[in-house]
């Protein structure tokens, strides 16, 4: 049997991603995410193990996060037979994924302003058009 150290996440890391969920990043990205944050790299059963995800949600984060260049993945062949091992690391600092949410929030803000612009707009018309 190996010796195997994992890192787990703890109530600050708990907390970002419950921020980064309500922004509306994915649950399981936000914990990709936070666990990546944590560590250097990590290959696909060492986040399964450390953040509580089944295989099926990393999968889905990964792929969410390579579609946005956010993180890095490589290949390492593993001694003897086999798949080689797929390794995952944050490519991008933090700083530019939240950017990413925040114009994203402001932009769907903006809609709805010019939204609540056009009913206003619209309503005003009504109203001439039934005083008449």
């Amino acid at each position: 049997m190996k010796n195997y150290e994992l890192k787990m996440l703890d109530e600050d890391d708990h907390i970002f991603i419950k921020t980064l969920s309500n922004l509306g990043m994915p649950r399981s990205v936000a914990t990709t995410m936070a666990y990546l944050l944590n560590v250097d790299e990590a290959t696909s059963q060492e986040i399964e193990m450390s953040t509580g995800l089944r295989q099926p949600e990393v999968s889905l984060a990964i792929k969410f996060m390579s579609k946005q260049s956010w993180i890095n993945v490589r290949t390492e062949k593993k001694s003897g037979k086999g798949r080689p091992m797929k390794v995952f690391s944050l490519l991008v600092q933090v700083e530019e994924i939240i950017s990413y949410y925040e114009d994203m929030v402001y932009k769907e803000s903006q809609a709805t302003i010019s939204a609540v612009k056009k009913l206003k707009i619209m309503s005003k018309n009504m109203s001439i058009v039934l005083s008449n």
